[in-house]
C-alpha cells in the first residue's frame, strides 16, 4: 500500500486536525489524530510526523508539503514510519530502552530501561557513555557502575535460557520475546519515576513500531504514551546508550557466571569456536544442561552433537 510521511511543524497540527474535522476516525494509540478521506488515511503524531497511507495518499500530502509516494513496498528505513523521533528528545529527559545477549548462542538474553533527566545529558557524555558496541566490556562494567552511583532510574530484566527455550517452543519468536521485556523494564521506569513524566519514550528498534504492536496486543498488552522508535537509537541518545550499557553488562557478567559454574571456557556471539564450547558442555553435563546455558533451537546445538 503505498504511503508517505510528511514532517509537518508542531504549531501546524491543529489547523490540520480541524481541517479534517469531519473525517476523524478513532485515534490509535501514541497518536494525535487520525482521519480518513476517499484518497487514503491520515495519521498525524505530535512528533510532528504525519503518514498519509491508502490507494492515493499524494493527493492529501501534497497539500501539506511535497513528498514522492514510497511505493507498494516501501524501503523499511527509519524514516518510513510515523514514530521516529524529532530531533529535539535526544536534549530532553526521555526514557531509553535497549538489549543484550540476543544473537549470542550462550547466556540470557538482558533488557534495560532507564531514565535520563536533560541536565545530566552533558555529565553521562563527559564519563564516556555512548553506544555500547565501541566500549570493551571492562569499560561497560566500570561505566555501569558510574551509572548506579549517579542514581539513575532504570530497570534490567534478564531473560534465563530455560525460559527462553519454553516461551521458543510455545511459538514465540525472539522478537515477541523482545517486545514484552522492553514492555515491562518501561513500565517498571515509569513506575521508579511516578508522578514525573518523560518527554518520551525512546526504543532501539528491532522490529517495525506496527510488528511491535502486535507483540503486545497479543498477550493484552498496549503501547505507553509517547513511545518512538530508532534503529542504532544508542549512538543518538544517551539515555539509550545508558540502557546498552546497563543490559551489556549484566550480560557480560552472566557468562562469567556460565564459566565459573561450568568450569568451561563459554564464548559470545555464535561461531565454530562456540560450536565446539557446546559440544564439550555436552560431553561434560549432558544435553539437557544445554537447556539451562543456551538458545537451543539455534543451529549450534546440531552442530555441537556432530563434534561429540
Amino acid at each position: 500500500m503505498p504511503q508517505i510521511v510528511l514532517t509537518i511543524p508542531k504549531s501546524k497540527l491543529d489547523s490540520m486536525k480541524k481541517h479534517y474535522d469531519r473525517q476523524l476516525k478513532a485515534t490509535p494509540a501514541n497518536a494525535y489524530f487520525a482521519a480518513k478521506t476517499p484518497s487514503c488515511t491520515i495519521t498525524a503524531y505530535l512528533s510532528g510526523k504525519v503518514l498519509f497511507q491508502g490507494k492515493s495518499p499524494e493527493t492529501e500530502a501534497n497539500q501539506w508539503g511535497s513528498a514522492q509516494s514510497t511505493g507498494s513496498k516501501p524501503k523499511k528505513t527509519k524514516e518510513t514510519h510515523a514514530f521516529h523521533p524529532d530531533q529535539s528528545l535526544f536534549t530532553k529527559s526521555h526514557i531509553g530502552s535497549d538489549e543484550a545477549g540476543t544473537g549470542d548462542y550462550f547466556g540470557p538474553i538482558t533488557v534495560a530501561a532507564a531514565y535520563v533527566q536533560e541536565h545530566q545529558i552533558s555529565h553521562l557524555k563527559a564519563i564516556g557513555v555512548k553506544d555500547s558496541k565501541h566500549l570493551s566490556d571492562a569499560q561497560i562494567t566500570d561505566l555501569a557502575k558510574r551509572v548506579v552511583e549517579l542514581k539513575i532510574p532504570y530497570s534490567l530484566l534478564r531473560l534465563q535460557n530455560k525460559k527462553y527455550n519454553q516461551w521458543q517452543r510455545k511459538g514465540w519468536s525472539q522478537g515477541k520475546m523482545k517486545a514484552l521485556l522492553h514492555h515491562q523494564a518501561l513500565n517498571k521506569v515509569l513506575e521508579k519515576i511516578e508522578p514525573e513524566k518523560p518527554e518520551g519514550i525512546l526504543i532501539d528498534q528491532f522490529a517495525q513500531p506496527t510488528v511491535y504492536q502486535k507483540h503486545l496486543r497479543s498477550e493484552g498488552y498496549q503501547l505507553q504514551d509517547n513511545v518512538y522508535f530508532m534503529t542504532k537509537a544508542e549512538s543518538y541518545s544517551i539515555a539509550v546508550a545508558v540502557a546498552s550499557i546497563i543490559a551489556r553488562s549484566a550480560f557480560v557478567k552472566a557468562m562469567n557466571t556460565l564459566e565459573f559454574d561450568t568450569g568451561l571456557p563459554i564464548p559470545k556471539g555464535a561461531s565454530s569456536k562456540v560450536d565446539k564450547a557446546a559440544a564439550a558442555v555436552i560431553r561434560h553435563y549432558g544435553e539437557d544442561k544445554l537447556e539451562e546455558l543456551a538458545k537451543v533451537h539455534f543451529a549450534t546445538t546440531q552442530k555441537a552433537k556432530k563434534l561429540v
